[in-house]
């Protein structure tokens, strides 16, 4: 596979990974990992093990084969997601795509921590809710916006987004009695981040 503009690593589509289980605990549980929850984050929030975790994480960290999720929309900007295994620097890039433009450009990753620039809530949910069935990648919505929900970086979301993520997560497998935990325990993290940083502006800001 190759990406314009992206032009390192061994690229594999990795569309099908997001429904098999292990995945969301590798995906999401990081954005927890900084110790300010009161309670463990653990798999069993998204309806995983941590069998599951480790066996998935074999999958998505393997350093001959870098998984890539697109998320095109009809119209407008779309994303795409890259797990970055080079050894001795794993990390997860996302990608901005523009209608017009031939390449995506890099505009954060994750490398135990959030650097770059990432989305307001209402480009989120944009961009979540505007698959392109005419170009390969990702169309289910909550997957979509799982895959983007690290790049949210948004003090003011609105109420009722701790719903609308918690559905999501419901909608992957995760348990109706975790799902609400997990969603205010990661919306609580991804806010918390926006807060500490006064220089961020979003990517998209006077597209």
């Amino acid at each position: 596979m190759l990406i314009k503009g992206y032009d390192i690593g061994p690229l594999v589509a990795g569309e099908s990974l997001p429904a098999r289980p292990g995945f969301w605990s590798n995906h999401l549980l990081a954005m927890c990992s900084d110790g300010g929850c009161a309670e463990r984050p653990v798999p069993e929030w998204f309806g995983e093990d941590g069998a599951d975790a480790d066996a998935m994480s074999e999958v998505l960290f393997d350093p001959e084969r870098w998984p890539v999720f697109r998320v095109p929309t009809d119209d407008g900007p779309g994303a795409v997601v890259v797990y970055r295994n080079l050894d001795g620097d794993y990390g997860t890039d996302y990608l901005l795509t523009r209608p017009g433009r031939p390449y995506a450009e890099q505009i954060a990753g994750w490398d135990g921590d959030f650097s770059g620039t990432g989305l307001t809530w209402r480009e989120l949910v944009r961009i979540a809710d505007s698959p392109s069935s005419a170009v390969e990648g990702v169309q289910d919505t909550a997957t979509r916006f799982l895959l983007l929900l690290p790049l949210l970086t948004d003090p003011d979301v609105p109420l009722t987004a701790s719903a609308r993520l918690a559905t999501a997560l419901a909608a992957v497998g995760a348990p109706q009695d975790t799902a609400p935990i997990a969603a205010e325990h990661l919306l609580a993290h991804l806010t918390w981040r926006t807060r500490h940083d006064p220089g961020w502006a979003s990517p998209l800001s006077g597209s």
